[in-house]
C-alpha cells in the first residue's frame, strides 16, 4: 500500500506545474567549461610556448625619432583679415609641413640619395636578418633598364673568385623605368646559369647587374633582394609618422620604427636634409630669376659697350683729340648724369614691362624681386615677394594634394588675390615710370641743343664719348646688381631647422614580450572556451538536465543513468545505479497520485529512440519487486519492443484483441519474473490508430486495473502519433520521456503543448539515459542522491559515468 498523500485536483491549474525565470548558473556554467580543463590547459600551455618562440624569433624593432622647428609664416598683405591676426596660419602652416615631410617625393629623393635600392639579408636557422653596415658583397643595378624586383635572390661563396646563385623567393615582378608605377608579374623566373664570378655582367631577360666582392668569405650565404625606387618610396612614406608634439607647439617630431637602428637614423637625417634642401632650393628660385634676367640684359649691351668703345678709340686716333675742352666737358658731365639716370629708368621700365607679362601670362616660377633692379617701393616689394612664397608653396602643396583640395585652392585663391593687387601697382608704377623718363628726355634735349654750338670735331667726339658713357654706366650697374643677387642666394637660409638628429632608442618596441605571453595565454584559454560555448550553442540536444527544468512547464520528476547493454537492469542487477534510480521513481509515486490500491501510469516520448519503453519496463520491475501484481501493455502497435527484451514470441497481443474477439486474457504473457506479466502489442495491424480508439479498449482498459494493483501503458510517441493523446485520461500518472544527448531541445515545446492546449494533467518529465556529466549534480533535489552505497558495492553515479577528481572533490566538502 502506498503511504497517505494529500488530495490532488485534477482541475485548474496543476499544482505541480512550476513556474521558472530565466537565469544563468555561473556555476553550472564554471562545470561546463571544467570539465575540459585537460585541453584548455593544453591551449594554454600551447599558447604561452608560441608567444616564447615568437619573442625568441622574431627581429627587434626600433623606434627612431628626430625632430624638425617650423618657423610660423609671416601673413602677408595677399591674406585675409581673420589669417592677419593669427588665426588658423600656424595649424595650416603645421599641416602643410607634415604634408611635404610625408609627400612620396621627398621619400623618393632620400631613397635615391641613399642608394637603398638593394637590402641584404644574413640567412639563420630560423629567421633572416637585414644588413645595413659592413656588407660582405655589393650589387650594382643599373636601373635604366628593366630589372626583376620583390623576389629574393640567394647567394653562396664558392671561393674569392667564384659564387653560387639561385633563386630563394619566386615573388618577381618586372620594373620598367619607361612606366615605373606598373609592374609586371613573373611566371618560374630563371638565371642562365647558376656560378658567377665576382665582377662579371649578370644578364638574363629584364635583368641586369653585377656583384663585387667586399669581405665575404667561401661558403659564406647571403640573400639579396632588388627593390624599385618608387615603391620604397611608398614603403617608407607609410613607414614615417609626423605629429607636431602637442597642439600649440610648432615642432615637427619624425619617428620610424625598423629593425635595422642605423637605417632608420640615416634615412631620417637625409630626409631632413632633403627637406631643407628642397625649402633652400625655393628660396633660390627668385634670385635665379633675377641672374638670368641680368644676363639677358647683359648680352645686349656687352656688344654695344665693345662697339662703341672701338668707335670712341677710332674716333680719337684719326682726329687726333683725346679730350674735351673745359665748356664741353661741363656739358658733357650734366648729360653724363641724365645718361645715368635714363638707362636706370629704362631697366625699371623693362623690369615693369616683364612683370606686367608675367602677370598677363600667369607663368610661374620666374618672378624676380624689384629690389634686386633697383625698385625701392616697398609696397612693390612686399607683394612681389608674397606671390613668389605663396607659389612656391603651392608647388609644394600640389605635391600632396590634388587641385580640388581645400588647402590648395585657398592658397589659389591668396595667389589670385595677390596678383590682383600686384597688377595695380605694376600698372601705376609704369605710368610713374613713362613720366620720369619723359622729363628725363625733355632735359636731355636741352642739353643736346648746347651741344651745337661746340666745334664739330669736339661735337662728334662728345657724341661718342656719351654712347661709351651710357653703355659702360648700364653694364657696370647691371655687373652690381647681379653680384647682389648672386650674395643673397648664397646667404639664404632655411626658415625651418632640424632641432634633434635621427636617434634610435636601446630599448626595442617590438615585439612586447610580456604582452604577447599574455596574449599567448589569453588565446590559449579564449579559443577553447570559445570552441566549448560554440559547440553548446550550436548543439540542438538535450544534455542539460536544469535547461529541461527551465524549458518544460512541469516538474522534472526523476532523472535515469545509463545501463550498458542490458534492457533489465532492474531484473538482472538490482544493486546497480540505475535500479535505484527506478526505486527512487517508484518511491515518488506515492507523493503523485492519491489512489492507494491501483495505479494506472503512461509513459510516451516525443520520438522514437528516447528510451521510452525501456523506462516502462523497468518501472513495471521495480513495481513487481514490491510485490504489486502489475502488467506491461505495450501500445506501440506500430513498432512492438517488449517481447524482444522478455524473449517472448510477438504471435499475441493488444492488436489480436482488438481485431479479433480473442479475449484480453488469452493475450497476457507470464514473464520469468514474479508479479510482473505483459501485454504485447501483437502483430503489426494496417490501423493501429482506429483499433486503439474503439470503444472496446477503454473496457479491456477497465477490467485490467481491476485485476493488477499496478498497469503500465507503453504508449506510441505522441509527437509521431495522434491517438496517444486519447490514453491520457486513462492514467492516474503520465511521464514525458526525454533522452540525454538525444532528444531535440525543441521537443520540450510538445509536453508544453499537452499541458497548455491539451488539457493534460498529471504529467511529469523524466530524463533518461543520463551520461554526460557536466557537474550538475543530478538527482539532487529529486529525492535521490548519488554516491552512497550499501555493503560492498557502491551505487554511485560515477559507476556508470567517470567523474573528475576536482568533482569529486568538491563534493566531499559540500
Amino acid at each position: 500500500m502506498y503511504p497517505t498523500t494529500p488530495n490532488v485536483s485534477n482541475s485548474g491549474q496543476n499544482p505541480f506545474t512550476v513556474r521558472k525565470e530565466d537565469e544563468i548558473d555561473l556555476k553550472v556554467l564554471l562545470f561546463n567549461y571544467l570539465q575540459y580543463w585537460p585541453a584548455i590547459a593544453a591551449f594554454m600551455l600551447a599558447g604561452l610556448a608560441s608567444a616564447f618562440l615568437f619573442n625568441r624569433y622574431a627581429a627587434n624593432i626600433y623606434k627612431v625619432e628626430a625632430s624638425v622647428l617650423v618657423e610660423d609664416d609671416k601673413p602677408s598683405l595677399g591674406t585675409d583679415l581673420f589669417e592677419t591676426v593669427g588665426f588658423g596660419l600656424q595649424k595650416s602652416n603645421i599641416e602643410n609641413e607634415i604634408g611635404v615631410l610625408k609627400s612620396y617625393s621627398l621619400a623618393e629623393e632620400t631613397i635615391s640619395e641613399l642608394d637603398l635600392n638593394v637590402e641584404y639579408y644574413h640567412e639563420g636557422l630560423v629567421s633572416v636578418t637585414q644588413l645595413y653596415d659592413r656588407l660582405p658583397i655589393r650589387v650594382s643595378v643599373d636601373w635604366d633598364q628593366p630589372q626583376w624586383v620583390g623576389g629574393m635572390f640567394r647567394l653562396e661563396v664558392i671561393s674569392g673568385e667564384s659564387f653560387k646563385l639561385s633563386i630563394a623567393d619566386e615573388g618577381f615582378s618586372v620594373y620598367n623605368p619607361a612606366d615605373p608605377f606598373y609592374k609586371s608579374g613573373m611566371k618560374n623566373p630563371a638565371l642562365a646559369k647558376s656560378v658567377y664570378n665576382f665582377g662579371q655582367e649578370i644578364r638574363a631577360t629584364n635583368l641586369d647587374f653585377r656583384i663585387e666582392d667586399i669581405s665575404a668569405g667561401p661558403g659564406d650565404v647571403i640573400l639579396f633582394k632588388l627593390s624599385d625606387t618608387p615603391s620604397l618610396a611608398l614603403r617608407y612614406k607609410a613607414a614615417l609618422a609626423v605629429a607636431p608634439l602637442n597642439k600649440q607647439s610648432s615642432i615637427l617630431a619624425l619617428s620610424v620604427e625598423t629593425p635595422v637602428r642605423r637605417l632608420g637614423e640615416d634615412y631620417i637625417n637625409k630626409l631632413m636634409e632633403m627637406y631643407l634642401k628642397r625649402e633652400l632650393d625655393e628660396k633660390n628660385r627668385a634670385s635665379e630669376s633675377t641672374v638670368r634676367f641680368i644676363d639677358q640684359q647683359l648680352s645686349g649691351i656687352t656688344d654695344s659697350l665693345e662697339f662703341s668703345e672701338n668707335r670712341l678709340q677710332q674716333y680719337r686716333s684719326d682726329n687726333n683729340i683725346f679730350n674735351l675742352s673745359q665748356e664741353g666737358a661741363g656739358i658733357f658731365e650734366r648729360l653724363q648724369e641724365l645718361e645715368k639716370q635714363k638707362g636706370e629708368t629704362e631697366i625699371s621700365m623693362k623690369y615693369y614691362q616683364t612683370l606686367n607679362g608675367y602677370l598677363d601670362n600667369s607663368r610661374g616660377g620666374e618672378l624676380v624681386a624689384p629690389s634686386i633692379i633697383g625698385v625701392t617701393d616697398p609696397l612693390l616689394n612686399t607683394l612681389v615677394n608674397s606671390l613668389a612664397e605663396l607659389q612656391a608653396e603651392q608647388i609644394r602643396l600640389k605635391s600632396n594634394y590634388s587641385d580640388q583640395a581645400p588647402v590648395v585652392r585657398e592658397n589659389s585663391n591668396r595667389i589670385e588675390n595677390t596678383k590682383k593687387q600686384l597688377q595695380e601697382n605694376v600698372n601705376l608704377a609704369l605710368g610713374n615710370t613713362r613720366n620720369v623718363l619723359a622729363d628725363i628726355n625733355t632735359r636731355i634735349r636741352i642739353i643736346e641743343g648746347d651741344i651745337s654750338a661746340l666745334p664739330k670735331t669736339e661735337r662728334d667726339l662728345l657724341g661718342i664719348q656719351r654712347q661709351f658713357t651710357i653703355n659702360e654706366n648700364i653694364y657696370v650697374y647691371l655687373l652690381e646688381k647681379k653680384a647682389e643677387a648672386q650674395i643673397t642666394m648664397a646667404s639664404n637660409m632655411p626658415k625651418n631647422s632640424i632641432l634633434d638628429y635621427a636617434k634610435a632608442g636601446n630599448t626595442p618596441v617590438a615585439p612586447k614580450r610580456s604582452l604577447n605571453m599574455l596574449i599567448g595565454l589569453l588565446l590559449g584559454l579564449v579559443l577553447p572556451v570559445g570552441f566549448i560555448t560554440i559547440k553548446d550553442f550550436l548543439n540542438t540536444t538535450m544534455e542539460d538536465p536544469k535547461e529541461l527544468e527551465a524549458q518544460i512547464k512541469v516538474p522534472l520528476i526523476g532523472m535515469i543513468g545509463r545501463s550498458l547493454g542490458d534492457g533489465l537492469p532492474v531484473l538482472n542487477n538490482p544493486r546497480s545505479s540505475v535500479t535505484e534510480s527506478f526505486r527512487s521513481l517508484r518511491a515518488d509515486m506515492a507523493y503523485l497520485s492519491p489512489r492507494r490500491d491501483s495505479l494506472a501510469i503512461l509513459l510516451t516520448s516525443s520520438i522514437s529512440g528516447e528510451g521510452k519503453t525501456f523506462v516502462s519496463i523497468n518501472l513495471a520491475s521495480v513495481f513487481s519487486l514490491m510485490g504489486k501484481k502489475t502488467i506491461l501493455i505495450g501500445l506501440d502497435l506500430r513498432k512492438p519492443k517488449i517481447a524482444a527484451d522478455f524473449n517472448l514470441p510477438n504471435d499475441i497481443g493488444m492488436s489480436t484483441c482488438l481485431s479479433t474477439n480473442t479475449p484480453w486474457q488469452e493475450a497476457v504473457k507470464s514473464t520469468d519474473y514474479t508479479d510482473l506479466d505483459v501485454i504485447l502489442s501483437g502483430p503489426i495491424p494496417p490501423n493501429p490508430a482506429e483499433l486503439l480508439l474503439q470503444p472496446k479498449f477503454a473496457q479491456i482498459v477497465k477490467e485490467i486495473k481491476q485485476t493488477y494493483d499496478v498497469v503500465i501503458f507503453d504508449c506510441p510517441p505522441v509527437g509521431l502519433v495522434s491517438e496517444t493523446k486519447e490514453f491520457f485520461p486513462m492514467a492516474d500518472i503520465s511521464f514525458f520521456v526525454f533522452r540525454q544527448g538525444y532528444s531535440k531541445k525543441t521537443n520540450a515545446h510538445i509536453l508544453n503543448n499537452l499541458v497548455e492546449k491539451g488539457g493534460v494533467s498529471k504529467i511529469y518529465g523524466i530524463l533518461n539515459d543520463v551520461h554526460i556529466d557536466r557537474g550538475y549534480g543530478y538527482g539532487y533535489g529529486y529525492g535521490y542522491g548519488y554516491g552512497y552505497g550499501y555493503g560492498n558495492n557502491s551505487y554511485g553515479y560515477h559507476e556508470e559515468v567517470h567523474i573528475p577528481w576536482w568533482k569529486r572533490a568538491l563534493r566531499r566538502r559540500k
